[in-house]
């Protein structure tokens, strides 16, 4: 395999040796920065294909294709003795608890960091442009990082999410500092560590399709036998599902409801290179969902019907406007400051004291002295 230009830097470590004495020697560094690269948006079975790590004086990218022994890396990551800085760790944190079973412990996430500094751009590029002046490449954004051998540059760009982080994690730790806000940071970083990768019930994923609860009758099954089809082409040429055709199409199908070729060219989103290749599949699958008998079309699983509490929605709709003045208040984006579920499960609880204010499990302890008083005082009835 052909090692991509890179870097002198950038260790791009493609064996089990080489891997393990870059752990080992970076096993006393007291933070370390990761980060993963996926490619969902080019293959059906999206795996980590890159792990990259920094220290504050080194940047390694892991081929994790050839390296296979990494359970020392796994140890590093859940040592609370080992500060572990992420940008945005939701996704990295789940595809490490799925690929290897990792968990992490005493995270920093730059991110959640700069929302609790009400940052106008919490993206890595704006940070790090803010902050250090560093500009992005953004030629990668969307790179199939499941391809050997990597482009020229793919690496350095890898490497440029990790290798800035530990300085971007200090800058943003110190502000955090100032505004008496290190302590709401530290508490959204300890729920992280409960993140764990979650499977998908592919027997109802076409339910998840936009549009697809608005479909009656036969177009259901039609977009059921459809969703069914493209899975199984994707699953076999290794190909994310929506470079097979795209869900829109899906929902143009299912509403047409094409029996012919000629038919099929009208719909919306079937080109000439699709016709000729899926066509005769893309029929197939309709006539079976036609065939389908009424009694088996299929319904989405609702929920009980609730019928509308008008005091309830007024008390959202009163909390909404106290949180929103707090949000000025303590110049916090409101979302961030307390999401509107949150506030539905205060609106439901209507706690009269803080203690009460405090059995409510969404609700953060740093939510709860910063808006808490003021939601009680809210709930309160207007004379």
């Amino acid at each position: 395999m052909t090692t991509p230009s890179t870097s002198p830097d950038i260790e791009f470590l493609q064996d089990n040796d080489l891997a393990h004495r870059f752990l080992e020697a970076i096993e006393q560094e007291p933070l370390i920065a990761v980060d993963t690269e996926a490619a969902s948006f080019h293959r059906y079975h999206d795996r980590v294909y890159l792990l990259q790590i920094s220290t504050r004086e080194r940047t390694a990218v892991i081929d994790p294709l050839r390296v296979t022994q990494l359970d020392s890396l796994g140890q590093r990551l859940a040592d609370p003795g080992t500060e572990v800085v992420f940008h945005d760790a939701d996704y990295d944190l789940r595809m490490l608890d799925r690929d290897y079973g990792f968990r992490a412990t005493n995270l920093f996430d730059t991110r959640i960091a700069a929302q609790l500094l009400n940052e106008p751009g919490i993206g890595l590029a704006a940070l790090l442009e803010k902050y250090l002046g560093i500009t992005l490449d953004k030629r990668f954004q969307r790179a199939d990082w499941s391809r050997r051998p990597l482009l020229p540059g793919m690496l350095e760009y890898a490497a440029m999410d990790t290798r800035h982080l530990p300085q971007l994690r200090d800058i943003l730790q110190e502000k955090l500092v100032q505004m008496g806000r290190l302590a709401w940071a530290k508490e959204e970083f300890a729920a992280l560590e409960q993140l764990r990768w979650t499977p998908v019930n592919a027997e109802e994923g076409f339910w998840r399709i936009k549009g697809a609860k608005q479909l009656r009758g036969p177009a259901v099954s039609i977009l059921r036998e459809l969703y069914n089809w493209r899975d199984s082409v994707a699953r076999q040429l290794d190909r994310a599902p929506f470079r097979v055709l795209n869900n829109e199409t899906f929902i143009e199908l299912a509403n047409a409801q094409p029996r012919t070729p000629a038919a099929l060219k009208t719909v919306r989103g079937i080109s000439s290179e699709v016709l000729q290749r899926r066509g005769g599949d893309i029929l197939t699958a309709v006539e079976r969902g036609l065939a389908v008998p009424v009694s088996e079309i299929p319904r989405p699983e609702r929920g009980p019907r609730i019928r509308p509490d008008p005091e309830f929605l007024e008390r959202v709709e009163r909390l909404k406007l106290v949180r929103n003045a707090e949000a000025i208040r303590v110049d916090l984006a409101p979302g961030v400051l307390c999401p509107n579920g949150i506030l539905e499960a205060v609106a439901r609880l209507e706690p009269k004291t803080m203690e009460e204010m405090g059995r409510i499990g969404e609700l953060r302890r740093w939510q709860c002295e910063v808006i808490g008083p003021a939601l009680i005082e809210g709930l309160r009835p207007p004379a």
